[in-house]
């Protein structure tokens, strides 16, 4: 799978990388791979002019990456910022005489105060339509009372049901949020819609507490007030007030959560509910990594039922997860099934069926898009008919692999390959300068290689035969598919240190002579080399630290 790039890896160097150090080198370490690069860089020791410059551009290069690592004041922002950091605003008021921690958190105060200011200019829009279908002529209307109506012999589809809501935040501070929200609703002609405001307070890292204004053509205006607190580090609550005004008087209410962390997977909810619809219920929530699992209690009026859930959660790419729940209660029963999957980066298809007395078979279909959701309850039938069971199930899944065939994975195929042509466009520069300058060194790096070569074949050493990078093409790829690796054996040779190599966990693409060959994409390193006269052969992957030669090939 490719891996998306990241702007700063590009504009940034990554100095760990280009001296082939650990990123928790000690300063031993650090002096110790800068005075190597240096002997290889040095300007002094080409005479020709155009290796000269090279050397000298490279040799600026190492010398500043050891420059920022060797000062442990550098060394702590670029850990924590990049290269980036060391040019970020504020940086000039940091004492040079505070340790790395200090400045660690100097900069993480400055770091917040940044990121206030860009919250006091975003705001967190959420919206969800729902489009009720009402499609019981499809099956409905084959009952005998049907057979001697005259009309047209398609079966009739109608929208019954409409709701629309949105709403948006607004950071004012760090602690205060405002919050404005709104819905519109309609069924078999009648409709209305709501306006509400709410300002929350985060009080302390314990709570926070809300004030709601509200106002609608149906139930009047609204006045709430919310509150949460945690009692302990593994109990909170929530309290929600609220004071409904309408033609009939003033309808008060009251909702209390009590919950409780029973492990690191598992709350206990206790909830009481006064007011229009009173009840009391009582639930347990289980949530791994794999599974959610919910069993729940109501009594109350005019609804008392029993609920369990289960819901499996694969470990794959798509997230797909299944569903089971089956809910009992005075109004009777309901059985449901269903499932959900990701179709690209930020959308999530679901679809359930619903099998119900006296209710019926309903199909309902939800797209999570973003912060966007869209929720399509259909309506098949008021009996239990096997038939519109089978189709609701069937159907569904027939229509989802279809599209996901010839219409989904099409378009994220070639919404993949737009992001990496544009990632090429826009970093074909910064590449082409890295490749420059990865053929200087390795020119460069000739005699060096001469000289360490005639070294280790004097003691039957380590030889690299052949190295390549990048990402390698198999037999099942395209065979218009270009070969994306470049030849790294040269400045792999470089690397070897008494008949060893040794590769830190980073990527390979900052190592001297090296260069990003296929950006975006994943790489590997293939290497064949020659160790005490008998042939090997490693691949590796970009970030994995690599040794050679192995503990097995020294046995042996």
């Amino acid at each position: 799978m490719a891996t998306a790039l990241n702007e700063e890896e590009l504009d940034n160097e990554d100095y760990y990388s280009l001296l082939n150090v650990r990123r928790e080198a000690s300063s031993e370490e650090l002096k110790a791979a800068y005075r190597r690069l240096c002997m290889l860089y040095h300007p002094d020791k080409h005479r020709d002019p155009e290796l000269k410059s090279q050397a000298e551009r490279l040799f600026n290069l190492v010398h500043q990456a050891y420059e920022v690592l060797s000062d442990p004041q550098t060394r702590a922002i670029y850990d924590i910022y990049g290269k980036r950091g060391l040019e970020m605003e504020g940086w000039e008021v940091v004492e040079r005489r505070r340790t790395p921690a200090e400045i660690r958190e100097e900069f993480e105060r400055l770091q917040r105060e940044r990121e206030e200011r860009r919250l006091q200019q975003r705001t967190n829009p959420k919206g969800t339509i729902s489009v009720g279908i009402d499609a019981t002529d499809l099956f409905d209307r084959y009952e005998e009372e049907y057979e001697d109506v005259s009309g047209s012999g398609f079966p009739q589809i109608e929208i019954n049901k409409m709701h629309i809501s949105q709403s948006i935040e607004a950071p004012l501070t760090a602690t205060d949020t405002a919050i404005l929200s709104g819905s519109l609703s309609t069924q078999n002609g009648n409709g209305g819609g709501s306006i509400n405001f709410a300002l929350r307070r985060v009080t302390s890292a314990k709570g926070w507490g809300e004030l709601e204004f509200g106002a609608g053509d149906l139930q009047g205006p609204l006045f709430g007030l919310k509150l949460f607190r945690n009692l302990t580090p593994r109990c909170f609550v929530t309290t929600n007030c609220a004071l409904q005004f309408s033609s009939r008087g003033i309808r008060p209410g009251l909702t209390t959560v009590l919950a409780r962390n029973l492990d690191k997977n598992t709350v206990g909810y206790l909830q009481w509910r006064w007011g229009i619809q009173s009840a009391m219920n009582t639930s347990i929530v289980r949530d791994t990594k794999t599974s959610h699992f919910t069993v729940a209690l109501q009594l109350g009026i005019p609804h008392s039922f029993a609920l369990i859930s289960y819901q499996h959660k694969f470990q794959d790419d798509d997230q797909t997860r299944v569903k089971g729940s089956l809910k009992a209660g005075f109004f009777g029963t309901v059985v449901e099934y269903g499932a959900e999957r990701k179709i690209s980066r930020h959308s999530v298809l679901g679809a359930a069926v619903s099998v119900g007395v006296p209710q019926g078979v309903s199909l309902k279909v939800k797209l999570n898009r973003a912060s966007q959701t869209y929720f399509f309850p259909i309506h098949l039938t008021d009996q239990l008919l096997p038939s519109a069971v089978f189709y609701a199930t069937v159907g569904p899944l027939v229509v989802y692999f279809a599209l996901h065939r010839l219409v989904i994975k099409p378009y994220l195929r070639a919404q993949k390959e737009k992001e990496l042509e544009k990632q090429r466009e826009s970093t074909a520069t910064d590449i082409l300068q890295k490749k420059q300058e990865a053929e200087a060194a390795v020119r460069l790096m000739q005699e060096s290689v001469r000289r360490i070569i005639e070294a280790e074949e004097s003691r039957m050493g380590l030889i690299i035969v052949n190295a390549w990078y990048g990402k390698f093409v198999n037999d099942k790829s395209k065979k218009s598919e270009k070969v994306k690796v470049i030849d790294v054996t040269v400045p792999l040779q470089c690397l070897v240190k008494d008949s060893k190599l040794i590769l830190t966990e980073a990527s390979k693409a900052g190592l001297p002579g090296f260069y990003d060959p296929c950006v975006g994409e994943e790489k590997n390193l293939k290497v064949l080399y020659q160790f005490r006269g008998v042939l090997h052969q490693v691949m590796a992957l970009d970030n994995e630290a690599l040794r050679i030669p192995k503990q097995i090939d020294t046995d042996g």
